[in-house]
């Protein structure tokens, strides 16, 4: 009887890490991030500097479980968003600002290109609502 409640209380403590672990970090009221440059539809050299910011929401370093705050991510010709409930991949189309860094000097092949933020919590989750930028369209020669 006291191995099967042990194992009782062991299968539910590790349900509610699980959980936990899942759970969406609720967005705050009104927040909002956004591309200041460059702006949708310029000309930019293959190495740009992205500027970012936010609004209603403050900056904190990944990890940092401070609330209402959060980090950004630059989602790079990215058509669907990152799955609720899982972690912003980090990858060469979703870069990874976990330092709660402002700009970014970002290297980008000839062409068109597409450029989104999205702020993840501090275990870089999507927020929920997710919080994220217009999508822009930027031209490198």
């Amino acid at each position: 009887m006291k191995s099967f409640m042990s194992r009782a209380a062991l299968a539910g403590l590790l349900l509610s890490a699980s959980m936990l672990a899942t759970a969406t970090t609720p967005a705050p009221k009104g927040a909002g991030v956004s591309i200041v440059s460059p702006a949708d539809g310029a000309t930019v050299p293959q190495t740009v500097i992205v500027k970012f910011a936010v609004e209603n929401i403050a900056l904190a370093p990944a990890g940092d479980v401070t609330k209402n705050t959060g980090h950004h991510h630059l989602l790079i010709d990215v058509d669907k968003l990152p799955a609720a409930g899982a972690p912003i991949p980090n990858d060469a189309n979703h870069l990874h600002f976990g330092k709660a860094q402002t700009q970014a000097e970002v290297k980008l092949t000839p062409g068109k290109h597409t450029l989104q933020l999205e702020l993840g919590d501090s275990g870089h989750m999507p927020f929920d609502p997710p919080i994220v930028s217009e999508k822009i369209t930027v031209n490198v020669k």
